[in-house]
């Protein structure tokens, strides 16, 4: 395989040494051509060596920010390196977020397999999101529980009879808006009595008979989330 030119850049010395020891053995056709174990020793480093990536801790001199930092600055000043982060930081999955928008490729963990030969030519071959174990484990997890809420809102929808303009209708009134504001959404062709009209048929068909006395629109809003016919986490208004 084509030999190609690693720095890594790790502030504690026995994480780095083990570091070092898994390019020497287990990925021979990487060159380690430098370390550095502060910010300023890598910004120093950079300038007399060119490595074809970069192996980046997050948490450097007990700060969780600076690794994301410099990833940033690298993706602006010198894109062409690949930046993959090995870190700690097991936990802190806004971390983790913060590296893949600062430009990084990848993420390892340093639990479970730690990092391999496969994860590192995978980022040399141009492979743009390259996770180990732990973090391909939650990303399944949390992609089951989406499709799985997107099957059930669908299911409401269709057992509910909840048509576009329902949907509107309950996603504005959650968001605080008045009869009087959804009547001026763009392409809502209802007036308020119509839109009143519609919020009650809304409570016929959600509530049981015994339960629709005294039902308002915060009450309709809520039974609406509890069948999932509207997610919390997508209420964003029309155009108006």
């Amino acid at each position: 395989m084509e030999k190609f030119k690693v720095i890594i850049v790790e502030d504690v010395k026995l994480e780095l040494k083990g570091t070092e020891e898994i390019f020497r053995h287990e990925i021979p056709d990487a060159e380690v051509i430098g370390t550095a174990m502060t910010e300023a020793e890598f910004w120093k480093l950079l300038e007399t060596k060119t490595p074809d990536m970069v192996l980046l801790d997050l948490g450097l001199g007990g700060s969780t920010t600076i690794g994301v930092e410099i990833c940033a600055r690298l993706h602006r000043e010198r894109p062409e390196l690949k930046v993959l982060i090995f870190t700690g930081e097991v936990l802190n999955e806004k971390l983790w977020v913060d590296a893949l928008d600062a430009g990084a490729v990848g993420i390892i963990l340093k639990t479970g397999e730690l990092l391999t030969a496969t994860d590192v030519r995978a980022v040399m071959d141009g492979r743009k999101l390259v996770f180990n174990e732990p973090i391909l484990e939650k990303i399944v997890e949390r992609f089951k529980q989406t499709v799985e809420a997107e099957q059930h809102r669908q299911e409401a929808v269709v057992d509910y009879d909840i048509d576009e303009y329902d949907e509107r209708l309950l996603r504005h009134l959650a968001l605080g808006y008045t009869k009087e504001m959804i009547t001026n959404l763009k392409g809502m062709p209802f007036g308020v009595k119509s839109v009143e009209k519609r919020q009650n048929e809304l409570v016929a068909r959600l509530f049981r008979p015994d339960e629709r006395t005294g039902v308002n629109a915060c009450r309709l809003v809520t039974r609406a989330f509890e069948l999932r016919i509207l997610d919390i986490d997508n209420l964003e208004p029309d155009e108006e």
